[in-house]
């Protein structure tokens, strides 16, 4: 609550008015159905730092179609190496002469380069997973996972969000339904981008609606 009160001035000098402000501010209401999506998001995702009231509207892990393109190429070249170890064990990749020591020394070469592969694949898996986009009802966080060791996170606030659209490139993004996010910010003209994104049209239209409620300050009933 403001009190006021009237400084004593010259006839000649203009009145001052001095405003007291409380120390406190006063913390907006949270509703119980708010509350219990708070807690729940807290629950479900513990990596995110939600503030008081703000909850997941959206969770997006990035389409299957990734994995199937990096496991395809994990097992050409699986099956590549492997039929190397089987012409060497025949003495097709062998010198005359070789001992059998010499070829069985050269498969186990070519084993541990197929265990190889096959690591290589699983830390794509990880690093592919990794990156996530997750819509609350106040902000946009996209954790961006560049190695098996190195990650980052980007948050942006829903006031800042001039701009989002999504794009579908092709006849297999069109039928299976998937493609990439864009967002552009206020002020400073920074475009992120979220790729592999399945059903963008919905996640679009999550946040578009998210973010003109949040602007016009309404409850926002989505999610």
């Amino acid at each position: 609550m403001r009190s006021a009160w009237l400084a004593p001035a010259p006839a000649d000098q203009p009145q001052v008015v001095y405003m007291a402000r409380p120390h406190d501010p006063i913390k907006p209401e949270i509703s119980d159905i708010v509350r219990q999506k708070h807690e729940e998001s807290k629950r479900l995702y513990p990596q995110l730092n939600l503030s008081e009231g703000e909850y997941v509207i959206s969770a997006v892990r990035r389409h299957p179609i990734g994995l199937l393109q990096i496991w395809s190429v994990v097992v050409i070249a699986m099956v590549a190496i492997g039929g190397g170890i089987a012409m060497t064990l025949g003495g097709q990749f062998m010198p005359s002469g070789a001992s059998t020591a010499s070829a069985s020394w050269l498969s186990l070469l070519l084993l541990a380069l197929i265990v190889l592969v096959f690591l290589g694949g699983v830390m794509a898996t990880v690093v592919y997973d990794g990156n996530r986009f997750f819509l609350t009802n106040e902000s946009v966080t996209q954790h961006i996972q560049l190695s098996l060791f190195s990650k980052k996170e980007q948050t942006i606030s829903l006031i800042n969000i001039e701009d989002a659209s999504f794009r579908q490139h092709g006849i297999i993004q069109t039928f299976l339904n998937y493609g990439s996010l864009r967002l552009s910010t206020q002020g400073d003209e920074t475009t992120y981008r979220f790729n592999f994104v399945a059903d963008p049209s919905r996640q679009i239209t999550l946040l578009n609606d998210a973010v003109e409620a949040f602007k016009n300050g309404r409850p926002i009933e989505i999610g």
